[in-house]
């Protein structure tokens, strides 16, 4: 903020602030030189006389008034008052105020100021890559903190699914926790530090494409280790616990919210939380429900019939574990169409299938066996073009399935290197859709 304050122009300004290491574009800078280069630009679209009327309107007409409070809710209360016609503060604002204030009350305020501004900079790199906000934390945070207390499930065993507000919770339901500022503050920056590690691991990049409610569950078991603790041998079994379950939310009919899906895990939750409790005894309930919920048959049968985009990645990780092969989905991916969807030779395409009519095609054109990663660079070069195109030659400067780092992408590529004049045909489709029906059944299931 003094480095833009004192500089002379915008380009003395953009040279003397603070670059963040290894980031790209305007992700490199921080808020202060983001806010002020917003500004700035708004500033350079207005005319001359525009500029003026502002200028005199923002020093004449506007007024900085500071209010000091020594307590947190009248604070709280009197910013809202004059708020009124504002954005409204978020939970977390609420939060950390009255973690500053308890900090400062106990004498740990410099200590608190220093970790959270440690914990808000790792959040701001897990917001960019849309992994979590304070919010989110927040919220993982109270999920862990309501399983270890055991307030998910009642002395009976009855399962309780109402989730309080993430305010009520850490201001009036457990307060408690807030006395404590420093040690909360450490909890989330090593939850932050975890996410941070984990979040390039495939089978985490996989789980996050299913569904958000995964992180609540994930990372209460993440609270079991340190950040240089954790690997992906540590929390393997775990995270393919949740892929199995919600695998199976993607194939079904019902809802998250039922009893099958949020009552189960609402119960399960205490368990993860709770260090005791070995993974092995996680996996065998996870195993025990999804077979006494759910056909077998049936939902081999809901795989087969498949026809959107979720399961694609389940299937890509699946093969690559399959064949000990690496698997990354990388930041620029696409779900390739293998025979085409549509195009200038899609009627020819259709015909070199064996596909007779448009129904037909429409039917099959959209299953799992036709469905790959790919990435976008690639897809986008290759478009709507023939098999045979993308799998065996290069188009001139562009590039095809034979430069994909995707194991299902390699693996066409092999198959049809000897073939004259490749096809990609109906029953090739059926096959594959058969042999994924097979991999992922097996994998949610087991061998039993």
């Amino acid at each position: 903020m003094q480095s833009v304050l004192s500089s002379a122009d915008f380009a003395e300004a953009e040279s003397r602030v603070i670059k963040i290491a290894r980031k790209q574009k305007d992700n490199k800078y921080t808020n202060f030189f983001r806010n002020f280069k917003f500004f700035y630009e708004r500033a350079k679209e207005l005319s001359d006389s525009q500029l003026n009327i502002f200028t005199k309107t923002l020093t004449e007409s506007c007024e900085v008034i500071e209010i000091k409070s020594w307590q947190t809710e009248q604070a709280i209360t009197m910013f809202n008052s004059l708020n009124s016609d504002g954005l409204p503060l978020y939970d977390s604002d609420i939060i950390s105020a009255k973690l500053y204030a308890a900090a400062k009350e106990n004498g740990t305020g410099d200590e608190f100021t220093k970790l959270w501004k440690e914990l808000i900079g790792l959040v701001n790199e897990l917001k960019r890559d849309d992994i979590a906000d304070i919010d989110a934390i927040l919220m993982q945070q109270m999920y862990y903190e309501r399983a270890k207390n055991s307030e998910m499930v009642s002395q009976t065993g009855s399962i309780n699914v109402t989730t309080p507000g993430l305010r009520r919770y850490f201001t009036d339901i457990n307060r408690n926790i807030l006395r404590d500022p420093v040690g909360l503050c450490k909890k989330l920056i090593n939850l932050a530090l975890i996410w941070k590690k984990t979040a390039s691991y495939p089978m985490i990049r996989v789980l996050l494409k299913f569904n958000d409610n995964a992180k609540l569950f994930l990372a209460s078991y993440f609270h079991r280790f340190t950040a240089n603790e954790i690997s992906e041998d540590t929390i393997k079994d775990i995270v393919e616990c949740l892929l199995k379950l919600f695998a199976v939310l993607e194939l079904v009919d019902i809802v998250y919210s039922s009893s099958a899906f949020k009552t189960f895990l609402f119960g399960e939750i205490v368990k993860l939380a709770d260090g005791n409790v070995p993974a092995e005894e996680i996996k065998k309930d996870f195993d025990r429900h999804i077979h006494e919920k759910w056909s077998k048959d049936k939902i081999r049968a809901d795989v087969i019939e498949y026809d959107k985009n979720m399961l694609v990645y389940l299937n890509e990780y699946l093969y690559a574990k399959e064949y000990s092969l690496n698997f990354n989905i990388g930041t620029k991916c696409d779900i390739e169409h293998i025979m085409p969807i549509s195009g200038a030779n899609i009627d020819e395409i259709r015909k070199d299938a064996q596909i007779e009519s448009t129904e037909e095609f429409e039917g099959i054109v959209n299953k799992l066996g036709n469905k790959i990663l790919l990435e976008e660079k690639i897809n986008r070069a290759i478009g709507n073009e023939w098999f045979r195109t993308k799998v065996s030659t290069k188009l001139s400067d562009k590039t095809g399935y034979v430069d994909s780092s995707y194991p299902i992408a390699s693996a066409l590529v092999g198959k049809f290197a000897d073939v004259n004049k490749p096809y990609w045909c109906k029953k090739d489709i059926e096959d594959a859709t058969e042999k994924i029906g097979d991999r992922i059944i097996k994998f949610i299931f087991g061998d039993r």
